[in-house]
C-alpha cells in the first residue's frame, strides 16, 4: 500500500484488538491484490448512549489504480453487528468479493484491449 492504512473510530473508544484485526484483514487483501494504493476503514457505533445492543457499522474505502472500491457491514440493522469484530469481518468479506469482481473485470478488459490490436 502506498498510503498507510487509516483506521477511524467514531462514537466509540479506540480498540487495540479491533485495530489489530483490521490490520490483519488489510494485509490479507494486499497479498491477494498488490495494486492497492490506499485503504481507509471506519468503525462506527450507531448509538453512543447504549451500553448493550449497540450496533456497529464498518465501512471500507479501498483505492486501486483508476478506481475506488467501497464496502460496508450493511445499512440494515443486523444484531450480529452488536459485536464490532463481526461487523469488521462482514465488511472485509464484502470488500474482498468486490475486489475479486474488480480484478476479474480488469483482466477481461485487458484481454479485450489486447485482442483489439
Amino acid at each position: 500500500m502506498r498510503v498507510p492504512l487509516q483506521i477511524t473510530f467514531r462514537r466509540m473508544d479506540t480498540s487495540p484488538a479491533l485495530e489489530t484485526r483490521i490490520r490483519q484483514r488489510a494485509e490479507e487483501l494486499e497479498q491477494y491484490c498488490d495494486r492497492i494504493t490506499a485503504c481507509h476503514v471506519t468503525v462506527e457505533a450507531q448509538h453512543r448512549r447504549h451500553q448493550q445492543g449497540n450496533l456497529f457499522r464498518v465501512s471500507i474505502d479501498l483505492a486501486v489504480p483508476g478506481d475506488e472500491i467501497t464496502a460496508s457491514s450493511g445499512r440494515d440493522p443486523d444484531h450480529a453487528h452488536e459485536n464490532a469484530h463481526v461487523a469488521v469481518r462482514d465488511a472485509f468479506d464484502a470488500l474482498r468479493r468486490r475486489l475479486e469482481d474488480h480484478m476479474r473485470t480488469a483482466r477481461v478488459a485487458k484481454g479485450v484491449h489486447r485482442e483489439g490490436r
